[in-house]
Formats: structure tokens, C-alpha cells, sequence
């Protein structure tokens, strides 16, 4: 083994350690409450978690006393030893933990039942652990938040009460994570969007529909322009498409077999006598019927169609969060219509698109890629077409990527139910990744609506589909935007580029002058609170008129960084900030 096995460079170490700190909780708790219910324990990408049952509800006050009876149970140095017992014997052990019994029935007849005990605690677990609590530093340890889990995920189950937590073998470790986290809230869209006032919500409009204000709806008005502006440069072609279609097209597209769940549905769906409809959650079947408006030669192809789209899906209420996960957002959404020559070529296109769109707006660098793949043995009936198929279009997907060089990762089970995929993925402040962009090869639609094209030999032909997003969904673009940035989003694309502020009464008639170019200031107080205001607005450029500039027909610039530009013409700063924005610069 590699000599950082026993480091937290080590992935499986870290797990293993985090998953020895998720018992060291379970056995705090039950020596503290003994009343409560242990049900699942595992470690996770930041840490660890323990789903619990318990009457008492697990204040902040209460963490710190568990964290307390941890520290002891490390300074116990108790072994952790592995035992297996036979079924029968396993649930007389559990017998006083409902979820533990249900978690070995649900069992298959012939699986391994396997234990862990430390000093006076056991608990059912498949390991593996470390050898001795005494392995974890007990003053690096600390138990973050405490919030509601449906067992088993199902909200037709209990609500159980979810104590997560984070371990580090040098307490110095957990110091920096903790200072890091807090520089993550601070960052944090879902508060620092709503505090600039980009967006809100409403309990009575619902959950994962946000309300974009003035200023976040600008900012993705700049965006959404953009974006349809580049994509008419390399020859998309603009549709808009009804946001909700008759039950009747998402049969044909597959979607009402394999998405049913994730889609608003509008009547019975069960009722084949009477009219049901559903409001979209993509746009490939809609954008079809442009192909399909008339007759196609292989001369009419690639045809190139974007949308700016709005889609609705039914998350769970678990998942929604700020404007990373909704259920109504607007999207980038466009569609290839191509020959099988032509695939590799308009591929890259729309990567170099996608990664040009991302460079931009300053997220490309911490962008990862994912060759979504499908799982041959998914016992579901997730996917459609024939593994021939699947293996066809994943081997020429992933001839492609090679020829691009793109360094990516395999994602098994992760295909759209047509086709593999390409997903480029970002992580927000803390670490959640969720995909932004996304570009699919699609071999089997074409065929479901009959798209067929004359080839230049006069034989009728499928096409190919890419799917693709540029930008991705605008909601959440903004919310990383909002992240990356701590809220001082580039001039380009800021709602509010450029604040006035006259320095005097006597100067407020000179700085009206502006108003047709810029947004004047004109209330009356001092001059230092209007810069502090116009900082915490993240307003990139201050523009400060006082009676020397009227004298002298200038303007004082003072950049929101702190820089002072010092005066100039008022056609010097027009020209500086056009320049700014027209070449997009993060400034």
C-alpha cells in the first residue's frame, strides 16, 4: 500500500475513520439518552452523520454535552471487534432497536450479519473500522448541526433527527475546515443572494420557487442575452415552444414512462377517456416538431436548435435549496439534428461552447467532468434500446471525449434513459456537487417520432441527437455566480454597474447631468456612508462628484476593491467601462 494509507489523503482511511466517529456518536448518545432509537450511521463526503430516534430534541446545548461524552469515549480507548451471529440470534441482540430489526429483515436469507462492540456498545454495521476509539483525536472532533431525515428517506416514514458531524486526526485540521465552513456561509447564495436582495421566496407561492427581484432577474436577463447571442454566432437557430404538452407526446418520448414521477401532471394520468396534460420538463420532444414540420435532406443537416427554456420538475422537498435545486427553472436547452459524419465535429462544438460560455463567467477552472454511463444491470428498467445499442453509443461517446482530450471520471447508472452523457459538474460553497452543463449523444428518439432524413444515395435515414445545455439553468448559474464572487459579480454582467454620489448639494445639478448614461445617487447623506452603502451593494464602480469636479468637468472614480482611479472625463469612464464590460473582464 501507498505510505499515506493511514492519511486522510487516503480516501478509504478517511472513511473509515469518520464511519469509527459515527458509532463513537451513536454510543455518546445511548450513554446520554438511553430512551433513544439508533438507526443508520454512515460516513459521507464531509464527515459523518447518525439518524436517531430520540423524545429529546437535540439542541446546540445538547451537541456540545454528546461532543463532551465523545471526547471520553476516545480517552476510553476501547477495541472495536468485528462478530457475525446467525439471523435468529442477531434480532434477540436488537431487540430493543426497531431500526436495527428492520434493517436485518429486510436482509437476504444468505447475508453475512455482522457487528461491532466497543467497550459497552454494539451496534449492527458491515464495517470496516478502526481498531480502537482511543485512533481518534477526541479534541479534533465536531458535532456541526442537527436537522430532520425521513428513515429511509421516504417522508411516509417517521422523522427521525439527523446529528452530523466532522473529524480530523490534528485538531489544528479541524480548526482551518471550521474557519473554511464559515467563509462558506458567508458566501452562501441561499443568504447572501437573499441579503443583496437577488431573490426571495414565499411560504404561499410554495417550495422551490423562488422569486428572482430586480437585480437577479437582470443579471440573468444579461446572461440569457448573451448566451442566445453566442449560440445565433455558431448557427443556432431560435424556437419557443409551449411550456406543457397532452400526455400523448411524452408516450412517444418515453418520458411518461421513465419520468413520471419528476413531472406535473395536469388530470388523471390514469384516465386514458379524458384530456391529461403535463407542464414540460425538457424540450427535446417540442423541438422534434420543428425537424418534423416538413420533409429533411441530409442538406438540411446539422440543424442547430436552442431555446431559452423553462422547465418544471417535482423534486423532493428534501432536495430544494436557494436557487441550486427548484422545481420551475429557466435553461439553455438546445438539440442537434445530425448526421452520423457529422457527430464528433458538432460534439466539440458544443463543448468548446459550453466550456467558452463557463470561462467567461469565471467557472470553468473548478468545473469537473463526468461520462455518464448506463448500468447493464440496472434491475429497474431504467433505461430503453438494446445493450448492442447502449454499447454503440457509449464506445463512440467515449471515442470522442479521447479525441478532445478531456479528462474525465465514469459515472455507472448515471445515462439519461436514452443516452450517455457528458455532465460537467461544480460544487457549491460546501461542497455539494450538482451538474451544470450537460451534452448527451442520443441514438433512439429519432426513431420514436420518426425522424427521418433523405441521404445523398435518396435512402430514408435516423439522424443522431445531441442534447445540450451552454450555460445550463440560469437559477442555479447565478447562485454559483453569487458564490464564487461573495456577491461582487463582474461589471459585465452586475445589475447595477455604476453608483453616483455627489459629495455636495452644489454638485447634485452637475451630476444630474449623467442621469441619461448612469444611475445617480442623490440622497443627502455624507459622503461616507453612500460609499459604505454602495460596498455593501457590491456596486463596482463609485462614481463621486465634487465641487472641484464640477469646476474642472471630471468625475473621481473609486473602484469598490478599494481602488482609487482617481479623476477623469466623464467620455474617459464611459470608454473605461464600456471597455470593462464589452470584453467581459472580471473586474
Amino acid at each position: 500500500m501507498a505510505d499515506n494509507q493511514f492519511t486522510f489523503e487516503n480516501e478509504q482511511f478517511r472513511s473509515t475513520y469518520w464511519h469509527t466517529c459515527s458509532h463513537i456518536l451513536a454510543q455518546a448518545v445511548k450513554r446520554l439518552y438511553p430512551e433513544a432509537k439508533l438507526a443508520i450511521g454512515p460516513s459521507i463526503a464531509n464527515g459523518f452523520y447518525y439518524d436517531i430516534d430520540s423524545p429529546t430534541n437535540f439542541t446546540p446545548e445538547i451537541l456540545t454535552q454528546i461532543e463532551a461524552e465523545m471526547r471520553k469515549i476516545c480517552k476510553e480507548k476501547s477495541k472495536l471487534e468485528r462478530f457475525e451471529l446467525p439471523r435468529a440470534e442477531a434480532l434477540e441482540l436488537m431487540q430493543d432497536e426497531p431500526y436495527k430489526v428492520e434493517l436485518i429483515n429486510d436482509l437476504p436469507a444468505d447475508a453475512i450479519i455482522s457487528f461491532y462492540k466497543q467497550g459497552g456498545f454494539t451496534d449492527l454495521c458491515a464495517g470496516p473500522h478502526l481498531d480502537s476509539t482511543g485512533r481518534v483525536k477526541g479534541n479534533a472532533v465536531k458535532l456541526t448541526s442537527c436537522t430532520g431525515a425521513y428513515w429511509r428517506g421516504d417522508e411516509h416514514n417517521k422523522m427521525l433527527q439527523r446529528i452530523y458531524g466532522i473529524a480530523f486526526p490534528k485538531k489544528d485540521e479541524l480548526d482551518a475546515y471550521l474557519n473554511a465552513q464559515e467563509e462558506a456561509r458567508k458566501r452562501d447564495h441561499n443568504k447572501l443572494g437573499r441579503e443583496l436582495e437577488y431573490f426571495t421566496t414565499a411560504d404561499v407561492i410554495g417550495q422551490g420557487l423562488p422569486i428572482l427581484l430586480p437585480k437577479g432577474a437582470r443579471v440573468i436577463q444579461t446572461l440569457q442575452r448573451w448566451v442566445e447571442d453566442e449560440e445565433q454566432k455558431r448557427g443556432y437557430l431560435l424556437t419557443k415552444t409551449p411550456l406543457m404538452a397532452k400526455r400523448e407526446l411524452y408516450k412517444i418520448s418515453g418520458h411518461w414512462d421513465h419520468y413520471l414521477d419528476g413531472m406535473f401532471v395536469m388530470g388523471d394520468p390514469e384516465d386514458e377517456t379524458k384530456e391529461c396534460f403535463a407542464l414540460r420538463p425538457m424540450t427535446c420532444p417540442f423541438q422534434y416538431q420543428v425537424f418534423l414540420n416538413r420533409a429533411r435532406s441530409y442538406r438540411d443537416l446539422p440543424m442547430r436548435l436552442g431555446e431559452t427554456s423553462t422547465l418544471f420538475r417535482n423534486e423532493d422537498s428534501g432536495e430544494m435549496h436557494g436557487l441550486i435545486r427548484v422545481r420551475q427553472f429557466t435553461i439553455s436547452e438546445g438539440h442537434l439534428i445530425l448526421r452520423p459524419d457529422q457527430l464528433e465535429e458538432e460534439f466539440a462544438g458544443c463543448l468548446e461552447l459550453a466550456k467558452y460560455l463557463l470561462d467567461t463567467v469565471g467557472m470553468l477552472d473548478s468545473c469537473t467532468f463526468r461520462f455518464s454511463q448506463w448500468d447493464p444491470a440496472n434491475p429497474n428498467n431504467k433505461y430503453e434500446g438494446t445493450s448492442e445499442q447502449w454499447e454503440h453509443a457509449q464506445t463512440v461517446m467515449q471515442q470522442i471525449l479521447d479525441d478532445l482530450n478531456v479528462n474525465y471520471e465514469i459515472g455507472i447508472d448515471e445515462a439519461a434513459f436514452y443516452g450517455p452523457k457528458l455532465d460537467v459538474q461544480y460544487k457549491n460553497v460546501f461542497g455539494k456537487e450538482d451538474t451544470i452543463v450537460t451534452i448527451q449523444i442520443d441514438m433512439l428518439l429519432a426513431e420514436k417520432f420518426g425522424m427521418y432524413y433523405t441521404d445523398a444515395d435518396s435512402q430514408k435515414k435516423l439522424p443522431y441527437i445531441i442534447h445540450r445545455t451552454s450555460l445550463g439553468c440560469y437559477e442555479r448559474t447565478l447562485a454559483y455566480l453569487i458564490e464564487t464572487y461573495a456577491g461582487a459579480l463582474p461589471t459585465w454582467m452586475a445589475p447595477e454597474q455604476v453608483r453616483i454620489l455627489p459629495v455636495t448639494d452644489r454638485a447634485a445639478d452637475y451630476a444630474a447631468g449623467t442621469r441619461s448614461a448612469l444611475q445617480a445617487d442623490f440622497r443627502s447623506e455624507k459622503l461616507g456612508y453612500k460609499i459604505r452603502e454602495a460596498q455593501k451593494d457590491k456596486i463596482p464602480y463609485m462614481v463621486i462628484v465634487g465641487d472641484k469636479d464640477v469646476e474642472n468637468n471630471t468625475v473621481s472614480i473609486r473602484h469598490r476593491s478599494g481602488e482609487d482611479l482617481g479623476a477623469m472625463s466623464l467620455a474617459d469612464f464611459s470608454a473605461l467601462l464600456k471597455d470593462v464590460v464589452d470584453n467581459k473582464k472580471k473586474l
